[in-house]
């Protein structure tokens, strides 16, 4: 049985597995809309979302939550998602979902901790991974990042199909333990975008960053997403493509625009379905 990616935009996307269907990183804003980072921080989308939270499949299973920042988690994500779905996520986050806005059900993980969901159809563990969103002082100053490991399987047996999603990491000596611990992972969604505070500070992974990831990590494919969403994000997707392709690693990489699927089976290469010219919503 094949996982299924639909990427909405930014860091969103909806992952399923049979009767299974996680949210990632939920971003609804509108282009021209502005995402709030923190500290006095805006930031304005220059992008439109594929679809709008109303959209949504009514038989979510969950959420999966890198950080709680305002490109990641914004108003329309807070207003409009049902209080009782499961949202996983860090510790950090889940204190305040849980505090100031009634998500009931938020579970925090440490690193290497993990959270399974089990259907009818199938099962998916997700293990919380190191993540480091920034260096140094500023460090302390952003809300604390998790990469994520999915593991897809029936109900009862065996892991078929690995996903990493890498969050708003940096390159960190972390990574290494990411490496030796989560082999063969069939596929890595990357958050790129070069993302640059005021002062030039990086707070997400440029092209050369991710390039760099992915071949320390080595996953079979490389779904980059995160990149020409916000103003403050600095490196284009042509960065990323160019330094995989410096690295030997440009056929590795799958593209899928915004609104399109990338469906993923075990030992074979991604298919993508990129969306129709002017084409809407997905169903």
């Amino acid at each position: 049985m094949p996982v299924s990616i639909d990427f909405i935009g930014n860091a969103t996307t909806l992952i399923r597995y049979g009767d299974l269907t996680l949210l990632t990183d939920p971003n609804f804003l509108h282009r021209g809309q502005h995402a709030y980072l923190g500290y006095g921080l805006v930031s304005r989308r220059l992008t439109e979302p594929s679809i709008g939270v109303e959209d949504l499949p009514r038989d979510l299973t969950a959420i999966v939550l890198s950080h709680l920042h305002g490109d990641h988690w914004d108003r329309v994500a807070r207003n409009n998602l049902a209080r009782s779905l499961p949202v996983i996520t860090t510790p950090h986050a889940s204190r305040r979902l849980r505090r100031l806005h009634g998500f009931r059900r938020a579970d925090g993980l440490r690193p290497w901790q993990s959270h399974t969901l089990v259907g009818q159809e199938g099962k998916v563990s997700v293990t919380a991974l190191p993540g480091r969103h920034a260096g140094g002082a500023l460090r302390f100053l952003l809300p604390p990042v998790m990469g994520s490991l999915l593991e897809f399987g029936p109900p009862r047996g065996p892991v078929r199909l690995r996903l990493y999603i890498s969050g708003d990491t940096l390159l960190f000596d972390g990574i290494e333990a990411i490496g030796r611990r989560c082999p063969d992972t069939d596929l890595a969604v990357l958050h790129l975008g070069g993302t640059r505070l005021p002062g030039g500070f990086l707070v997400t992974m440029d092209g050369a960053q991710g390039a760099e990831l992915a071949a320390r990590l080595r996953p079979r494919w490389l779904l980059p997403v995160h990149y020409e969403e916000y103003t403050v994000m600095t490196s284009p997707l042509g960065d990323f493509l160019d330094a995989a392709e410096e690295r030997g690693l440009g056929e590795r990489v799958v593209h899928c625009e915004r609104g399109g699927r990338t469906v993923v089976a075990p030992g074979e290469r991604p298919v993508v379905e990129q969306p129709a010219p002017g084409a809407g919503a997905r169903p």
